[in-house]
């Protein structure tokens, strides 16, 4: 059977929306899928989150893990366990080379600095992707994938998975109905980091683990010595490979804002970091880290009408004011974080994921009557939902975080980032004990159509970041 006969078969098997595809017995027997006739994944990225996202989709009995693929054998055990059968690879351009005829979608789990080359490398396969949060590690790569999805004409999906949940399309109902009138700001904030940031630059030698291929691990960033303060979690505080925690975190909290509010990109950032360098001696050089805590502020020109929409986030453990309406008792968020929505008439509460949302004073949720559901759900959840997507077809199906929104937020979201980069830089003009202090609060302006902060030219080297020889975008 040919791959348009199999996509076909596939598509004509499916029930729309219900998350499981149910096939006549007498075409396989036993009402079973035949193996020769799933979606065929493969994992970019088989350890730490890699782990869970592929087990996800191997829920639906549509779906057949056909290759394996991560740089460190001793983080893709479990995958590799319960998908023995896949051909295990380290490098994924040598897997995607070789497998190509036998994959037909590509979950991507890496860190950070990997998710848009290895993204893109499938994209341009013709094979539909999935790729964590965040999307990409720099402006530039954002905007580079969202033409490519248009472009090759494949089903995307960002990892944001509270995307996908009903409280988002709660909260934009009540919001609909005018419960909270016109917002005209909004905070979101999380506990992260729950990793070291805020600290020099690892020293000291030690010898790469044999399971691991350090240089693939690499990737397109520098080349620097293999150190464990790096892998498997906590490159996530380190600039060269993660995000800090506004890239973590800020696609799951800060989504009910940019799915609600009618804006695209920021026309402004500015931030405020922790002095993370009060004590430390005259070589110490903490701009290779992410600062310990932040605090960001976006201004956002309104899509709908004159006028801006002020969006805060606050990570390290800072937080917004704690509203009036909120009793000293209730619960601000959750622990992961929240976001609070403050409009003309009222105030609205949730917690990470858009989960809960609710009036301020919570009282008013038995008093006001809610709006009916208009919004479609996804009882099938975020994975599945890009799984069914696949199946239909490109322009067919539906997925909640599609690259055409996942990379505009992304670009938004890394906005930020760039406001703290530019602040963390090293002053020049500063000798000895205050050389790497940071040289104050910038706001910077951005033209979102030519990606260029306008006042401060030496932030927009963060836009596009240079990649290590022998790696490129391929755009």
């Amino acid at each position: 059977m040919n791959n348009q006969s199999r996509r076909k078969f596939i598509r004509n098997a499916s029930v729309a929306g219900a998350g499981f595809f149910i096939v006549p017995r007498h075409v396989v027997g036993r009402g079973f899928v035949a193996p020769s006739d799933k979606l065929r994944i493969a994992g970019i990225g088989a350890g730490g989150k890699g782990t869970s996202d592929l087990a996800e989709f191997a829920k639906s009995p549509n779906v057949s893990i056909v290759a394996l693929c991560d740089v460190d054998d001793r983080q893709a055990v479990k995958s590799r366990t319960n998908f023995p059968k896949a051909p295990y690879y380290k490098d994924f351009r040598v897997m995607l080379e070789k497998e190509k005829n036998n994959i037909d979608a590509v979950s991507v789990s890496t860190p950070d600095h990997t998710h848009a080359v290895a993204t893109i490398a499938a994209m341009q396969l013709g094979k539909h992707v999935y790729t964590q949060k965040p999307l990409t590690h720099d402006i530039y790569e954002a905007r580079m994938l969202t033409e490519a999805a248009k472009k090759y004409k494949v089903v995307t999906q960002m990892g944001n998975q509270g995307g996908s949940g009903d409280g988002v399309r709660q909260a934009k109902e009540m919001y609909n109905v005018g419960m909270i009138g016109d917002i005209i700001e909004a905070h979101a904030w999380t506990n992260r980091p729950i990793w070291p940031q805020g600290v020099p630059k690892p020293t000291g030698n030690h010898p790469v683990p044999n399971e691991l291929d350090w240089d693939l691990w690499l990737g397109t960033a520098p080349k620097t010595d293999y150190n464990p303060a790096y892998v498997p979690f906590n490159w996530r505080g380190w600039w060269a490979y993660g995000t800090g925690a506004l890239g973590d975190m800020a696609c799951h909290i800060m989504d009910p804002i940019y799915r609600i509010l009618p804006i695209d990109y920021p026309s402004s950032a500015e931030c405020s970091i922790a002095d993370q360098w009060t004590g430390m001696n005259s070589e110490a050089n903490n701009i290779d880290s992410c600062p310990t805590s932040s605090i960001i502020h976006l201004n956002y020109p309104r899509k709908d009408k004159p006028g801006n929409i002020k969006v805060s986030w606050h990570d390290g453990g800072l937080l917004p004011q704690r509203p009036d309406e909120l009793l000293p008792g209730e619960a601000f968020g959750n622990w992961d974080g929240g976001v609070l929505l403050v409009g003309t008439k009222g105030k609205m509460l949730m917690d990470c994921y858009g989960a809960n949302p609710r009036l301020l004073p919570s009282l008013l949720m038995k008093e006001k009557a809610m709006p009916k559901p208009t919004i479609k759900r996804v009882p099938e959840g975020h994975y599945l939902q890009w799984v069914n997507a696949c199946i239909a077809g490109y322009g067919k199906g539906e997925t909640s975080s599609p690259f055409e929104y996942a990379g505009p937020f992304t670009e938004s979201i890394l906005m930020g980032n760039l406001a703290i980069r530019s602040a963390m830089r090293i002053d020049p003009t500063v000798s000895g004990w205050g050389k790497s202090k940071f040289t104050g609060r910038k706001k910077l302006l951005w033209d979102a159509k030519n990606m260029k902060i306008t006042n401060f030219d030496e932030a927009n080297q963060y836009v596009r970041r240079q990649y290590r020889d022998g790696w490129t975008l391929g755009v």
